[in-house]
């Protein structure tokens, strides 16, 4: 699939999901569609109807912001979905290299990989350099935990509390972690995350945003095509063609050694560094913050270590400079 078919199918799907009465438009008779058939959107839209099943089909690639923000209107299109809406356009313009990640329809999908294999893993990350600065942010806020994540969701750095909380970052200095891989296919995600269909969803849906925003991105493509071929859920969430932003919010844990509570997050973009953005975790309240502290303790270096900002670490207590 290229950007052109991804702009199809997403407007396919988002049209099936809108009413009649919700449109403004009587439901008279039978119809043999959920949702809006094409003539009524390319009506409602003020396009012809050819025009925009050329669009559906993928046959189009140039459609202007006017009509890109009427299709928006009329579809009922929230943020998040509009500005999807409008990377898939532009990548149809510059007629982006085929998307490697996207299954075919009987639900494989192209390049099968070696079974339990991180396809391009370590290979695909080489030379994938992250700022030493980064690096020491990172240890410098080691009280909460936090990550460092690549457009496909690889970890490309964390610090021990991250590792400690979420033990399928344990690999994450050697570019082999992925937080997408680690909820689909690692069994100890579905304990992790109480809410785990809600981690799922969301998962998928910044893999979708990702997708729109880099579509000749080939590691992306390798990660959804493996996710596509060995998760049946992973499959039905992706051909749901939803998008999420995961800027801030909250996760609950469920941690096999300190129980259960809830974090909330924030995804900082980092400028200069396209694609990337830092994760940051921190404790809501006294049950959370306990339980970090405790996976805290576990996790100190030895006394007179050294960081990587230079000094010997302090200890920290509930998230702030320890007490005298």
């Amino acid at each position: 699939m290229n950007a052109a078919s991804e702009l199809g199918a997403f407007l396919k799907s988002r049209r099936s999901r809108v009413s009649p009465g919700a449109a403004g438009l009587p439901a008279i008779g039978r119809r043999r569609v959920a949702g809006l058939r094409r003539e009524e959107v390319a009506e409602l839209a003020g396009v012809s109807v050819v025009y925009y099943t050329r669009l559906e089909q993928g046959r189009a690639r140039n459609p202007s912001d006017a009509v890109l923000d009427a299709l928006a209107r009329v579809l009922r299109l929230g943020p998040t979905e509009r500005t999807h809406l409008y990377d898939l356009a532009r990548g149809a313009v510059r007629r982006a290299a085929p998307f490697a990640g996207a299954a075919r329809p009987g639900g494989t999908a192209d390049h099968a990989d070696s079974e339990g294999a991180d396809p391009g893993g370590a290979e695909a990350l080489q030379g994938v350099a992250v700022r030493e600065d980064l690096h020491r942010l990172l240890a410098a806020v080691g009280a909460v935990p936090s990550y460092l994540l690549g457009p496909a969701m690889d970890v490309l750095a964390a610090n021990d509390l991250a590792r400690a909380l979420v033990g399928g970052l344990g690999g994450a200095e050697s570019g082999r972690s992925n937080l997408a891989r680690h909820v689909f296919l690692d069994p100890s995600a579905r304990d992790l995350y109480p809410q785990w269909d809600d981690v799922a969803r969301q998962t998928v849906g910044f893999l979708r945003l990702s997708a729109g925003r880099r579509p000749g991105d080939a590691r992306l493509g390798r990660v959804v095509t493996e996710l596509s071929r060995r998760s049946p859920e992973f499959r039905a969430l992706w051909a749901a063609q939803e998008v999420r932003e995961k800027s801030y919010g909250t996760k609950s844990f469920r941690h096999p050694l300190v129980g259960g509570f809830e974090l909330a997050y924030e995804t900082l973009s980092l400028p200069g560094d396209e694609g990337r953005s830092l994760v940051v975790f921190t404790a809501p309240d006294p049950r959370a913050d306990d339980a970090l502290r405790l996976l805290g303790s576990w996790t100190a270096p030895p006394a007179g270590h050294t960081s990587a900002t230079g000094s010997a670490p302090r200890a920290s207590r509930r998230g702030h400079a320890p007490r005298s």
